[in-house]
């Protein structure tokens, strides 16, 4: 080997070791960074190997793509349930605990008590003023479920547009990104830099919707949902819904009140099992505003209708002219079995006996359609309506069962169903975000290790000084044979 050779081979020895101490030098200073994948830089040996010095093919971004698409998967899932997860919190707090004095079964135990309170003293003026204050309690606690439930869904429609937004803003990203890659590789540039960029923009966009990828060549990448929704294979699909300022009880996607989401125009599922873009948050919030929260609203609807009826009974109060409506009313109607939707937020107490609105409480003693006292001590009809209270009987609808039960029952039976949902729910986040850490925690395990790239600078430091001696002592040797 000539000393020419010598010298150009430590060169391009001192070039590698400066490239590579470069590279670990990133990699430690991202020690931190969310989304960054450590660096390696590959080694090659010039010419025919003996001896033609060393290149540097390529700087790689080790990831290991099969742990990352699970771990996406578990973002998604994590997504999908902690978005239902808050609403039945949020709604199981409006409804109560039954130890909470605002609570459902706390509202109907302090009217069942002031019925038979009244009942055991008709006479006491402040007894029947009871009745008429925990009535109108009662009626209002409904209201204020009712309310929940339409409040939950409009904020679920208008979550749900922010999501479509922010789902088209992404997809835009990562086609940027992927355009950045793709000629940085075409040219020879490094390419590492934009692909850190590119995972946190999916990363991101799992929250939203579950996603697999697969690869284009030369650094483009393709995204799919495992239900079989294309997202962006060269042009990102566009995502498409139409908000509504308010979400009455009444309205769905089915009766067409309701935008159901379009991809690149085309009607698809929503939500449910048969959806392409089930499991993330966004299919989470669907769940919500079509499933979770209408069922919500139709087993309060049916419990309200429930407590309209025992007291509508044609043979509960003599004075009440057919048709007139009961104890209690659709904003001061009879009810009909037609318009169950939404009457758990229209139900009020009858405005006769409503001593807030002017209405006289001794009508809960005499009759609603009474037009003066009657005898004090009479307490035949407060203890009728203490009886249909307590009285057993199935509900006309909804989906508690059909057991006969008392009003109390109903209530309790549809407080527990709630109750069953949280706690099976909280169990799936429970899996799906412990699922998720455990994933995490490996991928983090396979990101940059400050002991490893310390090992790595050392061996470097290592070659770089050796190559010095060598390029010195060539240095020497042509200097020796000047001399000569």
């Amino acid at each position: 080997m000539s000393i020419s050779t010598a010298l150009s081979n430590a060169l391009t020895g001192l070039t590698a070791s400066s490239r590579a101490a470069g590279v670990v030098s990133t990699n430690l200073a991202n020690i931190l960074t969310d989304g960054y994948a450590p660096r390696s830089i590959e080694l090659t040996a010039q010419g025919d190997g003996r001896g033609g010095g060393v290149s540097v093919v390529a700087v790689t971004r080790n990831v290991d793509a099969g742990l990352l698409s699970e771990r996406r998967l578990a973002d998604s899932a994590l997504g999908y349930n902690d978005a239902m997860a808050g609403f039945l919190a949020r709604f199981e707090s409006e409804v109560g605990l039954p130890d909470e004095p605002s609570s459902l079964t706390a509202r109907i135990a302090a009217f069942a008590a002031s019925l038979a309170s009244a009942a055991s003293k008709p006479e006491e003026e402040a007894r029947l003023s009871e009745v008429a204050l925990r009535g109108a309690e009662l009626a209002g606690k409904l209201n204020a479920i009712s309310g929940r439930i339409e409040a939950e869904r409009t904020a679920a429609d208008g979550q749900i547009n922010q999501a479509v937004d922010r789902v088209n803003t992404l997809l835009s990203q990562v086609q940027t990104l992927n355009a950045h890659i793709v000629n940085a590789k075409n040219f020879g540039h490094p390419s590492a830099s934009f692909e850190d960029q590119r995972q946190q923009v999916i990363d991101e966009l799992s929250d939203y919707v579950p996603v697999r990828s697969a690869d284009r060549g030369n650094g483009g990448l393709a995204l799919y949902t495992p239900g079989g929704a294309v997202l962006i294979d060269g042009r990102p699909a566009e995502l498409s819904f139409s908000p509504s300022n308010v979400v009455a009880a009444h309205m769905t996607e089915a009766n067409g009140l309701l935008s159901g989401l379009q991809i690149n125009g085309v009607q698809i599922a929503s939500s449910g099992e048969n959806s392409p873009i089930k499991g993330g948050r966004l299919a989470g919030l669907f769940e919500i505003r079509d499933s979770l929260a209408v069922d919500a609203q139709t087993q309060v609807d049916a419990t309200a209708r429930n407590l309209i009826e025992r007291f509508q009974d044609a043979g509960l109060d003599a004075t009440r002219a057919p048709g007139d409506p009961g104890l209690f009313t659709d904003n001061g109607n009879s009810f009909a079995a037609a318009g169950e939707i939404g009457i758990a937020g229209r139900i009020v107490l009858n405005s006769a006996v409503d001593i807030r609105q002017g209405g006289a409480a001794w009508r809960l003693r005499d009759g609603l359609g009474a037009t003066a006292p009657g005898a004090p001590g009479n307490a035949g009809l407060l203890i009728d309506l203490s009886a249909a209270i307590s009285a057993t009987n199935a509900m006309a609808s909804g989906d508690l069962g059909a057991t006969a039960r008392s009003f109390s029952g109903h209530a309790t039976s549809f407080v527990s169903r709630l109750g069953q949902q949280a706690i099976t729910v909280d169990q799936s986040m429970s899996f799906a975000a412990s699922r998720r850490a455990g994933l995490k925690d490996i991928e983090l395990q396979n990101g940059v290790d400050s002991d490893e790239q310390m090992q790595r600078l050392l061996l470097i430091e290592q070659a770089y000084s050796a190559n010095a001696r060598m390029i010195q002592t060539a240095d020497d040797m042509i200097q020796t044979l000047l001399r000569i």
